[in-house]
Parts: structure tokens; sequence; C-alpha cells
């Protein structure tokens, strides 16, 4: 099912490959989290997620053929859907989805050099896996880079009066703060980094920012919203896990 669209070989390309399908994976247990959950049904045959190349996800059968192109993904996800708490049946797909993404990574860098695996997986590291963005862990902090500050400009957050106020970031804080405020500039619905072109808006229950296209909220709708909460906390609040 996950074929791949080109023939990515080098290093550059395979990381390419591998963050679409990433992302693709993020946004099905995040922002397309209700969507994923009902495909998942138990009832139905053996089932799993796939990321494509393209950055879309989708729930479906094993490739029939064997070999298949790519390595697979773990089979059957949805048979532990409703024997599991919901929060740990998707840290669980999490998990394995981390582990098909580095095979399917290490599949297409097979003819890769010494060096050029260990960049590749350097490349990989940087991001949060898919486990870390689901269960909502930040990766260890790394020191503030010169223009941390800059990074945030453009974002914009809903405050409970309606009123828009920009990132914290921009105020003048104490190095120790912006530290602080630095390990959050990665979107938590897909994981990447903050990027100053892009429309972001925050969650005002969990303080964390994300794509305005990953959470599907444009600016024009973001100013007719009061106070924004994000996909995660929109399911606590109505009483779901």
């Amino acid at each position: 099912m996950a074929s791949v669209s080109s023939n990515p070989r080098t290093v550059e390309e395979i990381f390419k490959d591998y963050s679409a399908r990433r992302t693709g994976i993020v946004r099905a247990l995040t922002a397309d989290v209700d969507e994923f959950y009902g495909l998942c049904d138990p009832d139905k045959e053996n089932l799993c997620l796939y990321g494509h190349s393209n950055e879309s996800w989708e729930v479906a059968l094993p490739a029939e053929e064997v070999p298949p192109e790519l390595p697979e993904p773990a089979l059957g996800i949805n048979f532990a859907r409703d024997g599991m708490n919901r929060r740990d049946w998707l840290s669980l797909v999490a998990v394995h989805s981390d582990c098909w993404l580095l095979s399917v990574a290490f599949y297409l860098g097979a003819r890769l050099n010494r060096n050029e695996r260990k960049r590749l997986f350097s490349l990989i590291n940087e991001q949060p896996t898919v486990f870390e963005v689901v269960t909502d862990r930040k990766p260890a902090k790394e020191k503030p880079s010169a223009d941390s500050g800059s990074r945030s400009r453009g974002s914009t957050k809903r405050s409970n009066d309606g009123q828009v106020k920009s990132n914290p970031r921009l105020a003048e804080e104490s190095y120790e703060e912006e530290d602080d405020e630095h390990s959050e500039t990665l979107c938590g619905s897909c994981g990447g980094n903050y990027n100053a072109d892009e429309f972001w808006i925050g969650c005002d229950i969990c303080e964390r920012w994300f794509h305005g296209k990953c959470v599907k909220i444009t600016p024009a709708k973001a100013e007719n919203i009061k106070q924004y909460k994000c996909p995660s906390c929109s399911l606590k609040r109505g009483g779901r896990i």
C-alpha cells in the first residue's frame, strides 16, 4: 500500500520521504484522530496505518504481494481499539508507527554507506518521534540559537477576552524563560519547526502551538475564536479520553 512514488536514493531524498510519511501519520493520530479512530473498526479485518510520501495517511489492509514493495506497518491495530484505554491505544499505534517509519527509511537507504546512514539517522533524530508528539512528551532541550526570539514572529494566540496577543517569546524575558519558550517552537500536531511564513495558533488550554493547516484553522476563522482549544483538549473537555 505504501508505495514509493519516486525512487529516493540520496540521504536528503530519503529524509524527505520519511518526513512526509511522518507528517501524514502524526496528522492521523492528532488533528484527524476522530476520523482515524472511526476507521479502525475492530470488526474489520487486519488493518494498518500507512503514511504516504505526499503527507497523506490511510487505514487499509496490508499489501497482498510477497514480499511487499516496502516494509509493512503493524498489522491489526484495529483489534486492540476497544480493548484498551484510548490514549494508551493511540500511544501504542504511535510507537509501532515510529518503528515502521525507521524501517522504511533504512530500507530505502540500503545502498547508503556508513557515514550516510549516520547522517540520515541524525536528521531523523532531530525531529520528535510520533510517540513524543502523541503523548505530549517534549524532546530534551537544546541551547537556543541566536535568532530563537525571531522564530515566533507571525504567531498569534487568543486570550480569553477574544483579543489577539502575540507569542510571549516576543516579550522581553530573561534568558532562562526564553530557553523554556524555545523548546515549544514545534507544532503540537506534526512536530514541524516554526516557520514565520506560516500561520500558527496557540491553544489556550495546553499552551501548545500548531500550524493552522494542521488543525484546519485559517487566519480568518481564528478572528472569530474567543478561546481556541486544540483537538486533544477538545476531546478532554468533551469527557472523552
